[in-house]
């Protein structure tokens, strides 16, 4: 691969080394998957794999391949500076819990910011061979074809998924008063959930705990899917610590409930 001109690349440029990255890593991660990978434990106690190791080292090498003065920063191997204005920022795999279990719900997340903005997102499910792509101003897609968020209007008629509804339930009663009035609910986590709401398939997603390597490229994935992402406020960022995401007509009346959520614990 020919390294790419770094001074001030296209959108679609940068579009096109991401998906060949993820592509490429979520490829790796399926030699490892339903192996019976033993994961070994990090400072948090989160589980980390050879698989996680591995695909975080094939997209930093294709990157810098590509784009050798661009910063990087990743889940595993923290963060590399660069010269230039542009900042890569990777999960090799989001749903670690999920690939141990041998559930083809796990994704690999490449999000790119441009001065500081973010830009660009793709969001590839290896074991599911689904690729949900975006660029500012490029539109998105599944698959290589347009996709759009879908038009479910009342959350009498939405699809609420969420990673973890004990963790929902632990921070407010938001989930508990979103889930009393949507359609029904599900636990089609990590960024597989972002996936669906994306693509039409479900219309409201939350985490009340993300990093920002969880949510980098899910900004631009929603917007250009006609969507809505932000934290629980609205601010539409990825360095929050939480995120929610809808289609365009439920953004309004769930950013009420989350906005106005009764905390518990301390």
């Amino acid at each position: 691969m020919s390294v790419r001109s770094t001074a001030d690349p296209s959108v679609r440029d940068l579009l096109e080394v991401a998906i060949e990255a993820a592509y490429l890593a979520g490829k790796r991660t399926l030699a490892y998957f339903q192996t019976g990978v033993v994961p070994d434990r990090k400072a948090d106690d989160s589980p980390v794999t050879i698989a996680d190791r591995e695909a975080e080292r094939i997209l930093r090498e294709h990157i810098g391949q590509a784009f050798p003065d661009h910063g990087i920063l990743g889940e595993e191997e923290g963060e590399t500076a660069g010269s230039a204005p542009f900042r890569w920022i990777i999960d090799p795999i989001d749903g670690t819990k999920t690939f141990v279990a041998g559930v083809p719900l796990y994704g690999v997340l490449v999000g790119v910011e441009a001065r500081g903005e973010p830009c660009v997102g793709v969001l590839y499910l290896p074991a599911l061979d689904e690729m949900v792509a975006a660029g500012d101003n490029l539109g998105c897609t599944w698959n290589g074809r347009p996709c759009r968020v879908s038009s479910v209007d009342r959350l009498e008629d939405a699809v609420l998924v969420t990673s973890s509804i004990t963790a929902c339930q632990a921070r407010s009663d938001a989930y508990d008063r979103l889930a009393a009035v949507t359609r029904f609910q599900r636990t089609w986590g990590d960024c597989y959930g972002y996936a669906l709401v994306a693509t039409g398939r479900a219309d409201i997603m939350l985490d009340p705990v993300m990093n920002p390597w969880d949510c980098a490229p899910l900004l631009p994935i929603l917007r250009e899917a006609g969507g809505h992402f932000s934290d629980w406020q609205g601010t539409p960022t990825i360095w929050s610590g939480e995120a929610a995401a809808t289609n365009a007509a439920l953004a309004a009346p769930v950013l009420d409930v989350l906005r106005s959520e009764t905390r518990r614990g301390g």
